[in-house]
């Protein structure tokens, strides 16, 4: 956890897929926490399932350990922006999606030309922290 106002931490884990360039899996702000675009890549390979489903659900799971190693949990996520590829795979990532969350955060999805590593999904993070 960030001590100061004006401190900020990057955050890893070995719970979420390892940077691919210059960038953080997330940073600790203090009240702040965001969490940079996960991809869902298989933790053993490395490589992007066939399945949109469980590609969402590894996605969700690296923002969920991130988010833990700063001592929060999905609750804390204010809003997050989905990248798909394919605005066809839409209903099976929000299906997946949306089991993360009690309360729904602000979001927006967006259609891009590609992801990183051929990825279909990828999600960002901004998470809250409560005194």
């Amino acid at each position: 956890m960030a001590s100061g106002m004006n401190e900020m931490r990057a955050i890893a884990t070995d719970g979420a897929p390892r940077p691919v360039s210059a960038y953080s899996q997330g940073i600790d702000a203090g009240a702040l926490v965001a969490v940079s675009g996960q991809l869902g890549l298989d933790p053993a390979t490395g490589e992007v399932p066939d399945d949109v489903r469980e590609e969402t659900r590894l996605v969700m799971e690296a923002i969920a350990a991130i988010l833990g190693e700063a001592g929060l949990d999905m609750a804390a996520v204010a809003k997050t922006t989905i990248f798909l590829t394919d605005f066809a795979d839409y209903q099976a990532v929000n299906e997946v999606y949306a089991r993360y969350f009690e309360t729904p955060p602000a979001r927006s999805t967006v259609k891009v030309a590609g992801l990183l590593k051929g990825a279909r999904v990828e999600i960002e993070a901004l998470s809250v922290r409560r005194a």
